[in-house]
């Protein structure tokens, strides 16, 4: 599980230092990749082509992971994410559910976004 954690850490780094190598070395060849807006990007090769093209405009600022969770083949991780992305600053907390092969390389990874700040719609003031 550790060598997961440090895999997935490792990608999230990456993406901060703009550092594709490292980045590749996280994936299989045959990755599937889906972003948590809707985006999939299939193969390796798809996966490298939108990481240099988002990097070339985008900033990833901070990708912090909160905490993991490993069952079999699987891990979960939660994070926060903050990027400046055409001139505009945001942030969010997310969710990534990732399948690694049997050579701890992913082979499947799925987000799930939630805004922030949360609100509370039911307290009073």
């Amino acid at each position: 599980m550790e060598n997961r954690e440090l895999i997935i850490l490792n990608c999230f780094q990456s993406w901060l230092e703009k550092n594709e190598s490292k980045f590749k070395k996280c994936f299989s060849i045959d990755a599937l990749y889906i972003e948590s807006w809707g985006p999939a990007y299939r193969t390796l090769e798809d996966i490298s082509c939108w990481f240099r093209e988002w990097n070339m405009d985008n900033v990833v600022l901070q990708w912090d992971v909160k905490r993991f969770w490993h069952e079999n083949d699987i891990s979960i991780c939660e994070w926060y994410f903050k990027c400046k992305c055409k001139g505009e600053i945001d942030g969010f907390d997310g969710v990534s559910i990732i399948q690694f092969d049997d050579n701890d390389r992913i082979v499947w990874l799925k987000e799930f976004q939630s805004k922030t700040p949360n609100y509370y719609p039911y307290d009073s003031k």
